[in-house]
């Protein structure tokens, strides 16, 4: 029986997400000791760019490079954004493409901070996946935290990380997936989504609504540990060893922070820019 963490990593203009990738491998090795495969349509620049990426990733699988993209707003704390491609479109496939039989599935950005995740591992589930987030800024209003994917929608799940076997039942889910991501204009219209972009969270949510046959039960199951997050309007300052050190975005106060800090947990950091720049101080003697 094979475990291991799927990655996914398509650059854009601005965000190297292969690099962050490789930094949340070396975490994963690190704190979990588990293979890592690498799904990326960047395949000729990682291996350019980062030769030493093997000490990390196992297994790298290559995704079709597709030009017709969506488009998304880039915040780098509250004063500065970008719209850029936003490519991480590929995550209904990773039942197809995963080597392992067992799986967690992550995106670049979350930082592994403990063995937490190990746990997942000991489960009986086919599926387990976190239905709330732990957000550091306390600041940041209720409605931020998204427990629905709509005003009156169905009860929010986050594809952020992920754990699933590879069964039966999961092939069905996964297939189910790739209907709702193929048709995401007629099912964001029944589940009321103002958002017109394909969201994996919302795809997720949806076909998790549609297999508890349209109604709320204990499926799924939660992953171990938290779900600790910062938005793109924070920034992450400081980044040793397993502490992390932010500026929190003061909701009232437009170009104000709160000092943040937190050790030894898994943490979802949106705002890529400030973690590219913590990366490279850690990367740059690899």
């Amino acid at each position: 029986m094979t475990r291991g963490v799927l990655l996914f990593a398509q650059n854009n203009a601005s965000v190297d997400y292969v690099k962050q990738a490789i930094f949340c491998a070396k975490k994963i090795k690190k704190h979990l000791g588990i293979d890592v495969a690498l799904a990326t349509d960047n395949v000729e620049y990682l291996e350019k760019t980062y030769p030493y990426y093997k000490t990390y990733i196992k297994h790298v699988i290559e995704l079709e490079y597709v030009t017709n993209v969506q488009k998304r707003k880039y915040r780098d704390g509250t004063m500065a954004r970008r719209n850029l491609e936003w490519r991480n479109l590929d995550r209904p496939l990773a039942y197809d493409i995963t080597p392992f039989d067992e799986t967690i599935v992550m995106d670049a950005d979350f930082v592994i901070g403990n063995n937490n995740l190990l746990n997942a591992f000991d489960t009986d589930e086919d599926f387990l996946i976190y239905r709330h987030i732990t957000d550091l800024n306390k600041d940041r209003p209720d409605e931020f935290r998204f427990n629905k994917i709509s005003d009156r929608g169905i009860d929010m799940y986050w594809a952020t990380v992920f754990y699933f076997k590879k069964t039966d039942f999961m092939h069905s889910f996964f297939e189910l997936i790739k209907h709702i991501k193929e048709q995401w204009h007629f099912y964001r219209l029944i589940y009321q989504i103002p958002q017109v972009t394909y969201r994996n969270d919302y795809a997720f949510s949806i076909a998790i609504h549609v297999f508890n046959g349209f109604q709320r039960t204990s499926w799924p199951k939660t992953l171990p540990g938290l779900l600790w997050f910062t938005s793109d309007s924070d920034v992450l300052i400081k980044m040793e060893d397993e502490t992390y050190t932010f500026l929190l975005d003061k909701k009232e106060w437009k170009g104000h922070y709160t000092l943040g800090k937190v050790q030894d947990v898994n943490i979802h950091i949106m705002n890529k820019f400030s973690l590219d720049r913590a990366i490279s101080k850690v990367l740059q003697h690899e």
